[in-house]
């Protein structure tokens, strides 16, 4: 199968146009994950339809790019508007698929193979990440289990002609990817792990059994208090619970205790506490969880220096994305900004022009 002279009996750029091909219909795949996988839905059940009208699709309005443009982007059966990201994922991963063919095609076969599985992972968790600011583990957590198959069956995915140098090279790229980026999480934490929402003076909000309840918006609990030292703190003017009232006090929430001035109750016993504040200070994470696996998912297929680029390229992307968008007042400086698109982005950067940049790098 890795030997590229079994696949000479055909031009090389049919192959181009099967990998492309094949990419689209991947693509149109990936769609239903994005979708789907942050609902927690099965993937093949049931078959495809309109998220408006619930019309099943039939195959001949499911063709990846060209139905979507014959259709005019619009639903055959209610006329909805279908999303530009669908034609757009299919047209991504047929070109990073074509680019994957047209990078690798000529050391083996193998190998390009491998790189279209990597790369439509990256695609999915980019694009659920993007909306959702989650990676679902099945992306992550099977990633890292796919890159080590991938480097038993390829070792060559590692520059490696032995088995077990390339297992260790996965092995030593998952353990740095998910240590690297778990180090910049708790780093972050200390640095950057409380924000605090100023108020209008005498702002009245409440504490629910679930969320927090702001004039603007709700935030619920299970979003900030991730761990038990995690609280949110507040100085209240005033205090009304339902038998009692405080005033000019400390308020402090955990996941296991609501301290009110001197005295602590259970939450569970507090089901509704209305409080009037100028300001409040909740925990924030720099990144989250999925991230961490998430580059380890890439180390397993990219390896040591595939993740030092990974996590030094998408750390730069993202600065400059994110400081453009808050110039140009496009996003909120206390809106959280995904980061698992500039991973996916500097992992794909890596994939095409790796070996160029290690040279330019060994040069300077």
């Amino acid at each position: 199968m890795t030997d590229p002279a079994r696949w000479a009996a055909l031009p090389f750029h049919f192959w181009s146009v099967v990998f492309f091909c094949l990419g689209s219909i991947v693509g149109s795949f990936l769609n239903v994950c994005v979708y789907r996988m942050p609902r927690g839905e099965s993937l093949v059940s049931p078959p495809s339809h309109c998220p408006h009208c619930q019309a099943r699709i039939p195959w001949r309005s499911n063709i990846p790019l060209a139905s979507w443009l014959r259709q005019r982007g619009r639903c055959r059966a209610c006329g909805a508007a279908i999303s530009v990201r669908y034609p757009m994922i299919e047209l991504l991963t047929a070109l990073l698929f074509l680019g994957c063919w047209l990078r690798y095609g000529e050391v083996s076969m193998g190998l390009p193979l491998v790189y279209c599985l990597f790369v439509a992972g990256l695609v999915v968790a980019a694009f659920i990440d993007l909306e959702h600011y989650i990676i679902p583990d099945a992306i992550t957590l099977g990633g890292i289990g796919a890159g080590f198959v991938c480097s038993m069956i390829v070792p060559a995915l590692h520059r490696e002609a032995v088995l077990v140098d390339a297992l260790r090279r996965c092995l030593v790229g998952v353990a740095l990817g998910g240590g690297l980026i778990y180090a910049v999480m708790r780093l972050g934490k200390l640095l950057f792990g409380r924000h605090r929402l100023k108020l209008a003076r005498g702002t009245r909000i409440y504490f629910s059994e679930e969320d927090l309840v702001l004039p603007d918006r709700l935030i619920p609990y299970a979003e900030v208090l991730y761990r038990r030292t995690d609280a949110i703190v507040l100085e209240a003017r005033e205090v009304e619970l339902a038998d009692r009232c405080y005033w000019n006090v400390r308020v402090r929430l955990t996941r296991d205790a609501l301290q009110i001035g001197d005295t602590t109750h259970r939450p569970e016993d507090v089901p509704c506490l209305e409080v009037v504040t100028d300001a409040v200070v909740i925990p924030r994470e720099a990144m989250g969880l999925g991230d961490v696996k998430f580059m380890a998912a890439i180390g397993a297929f990219l390896g040591w220096a595939g993740v030092l680029f990974s996590v030094m390229a998408s750390a730069l992307l993202g600065s400059i994305v994110g400081l453009t968008l808050i110039a140009l007042h496009r996003h909120a400086r206390a809106k959280p900004i995904p980061y698992g698109p500039y991973l996916a982005l500097a992992a794909a950067l890596w994939v095409f022009v790796g070996d160029r940049i290690a040279m330019w790098w060994l040069r300077m």
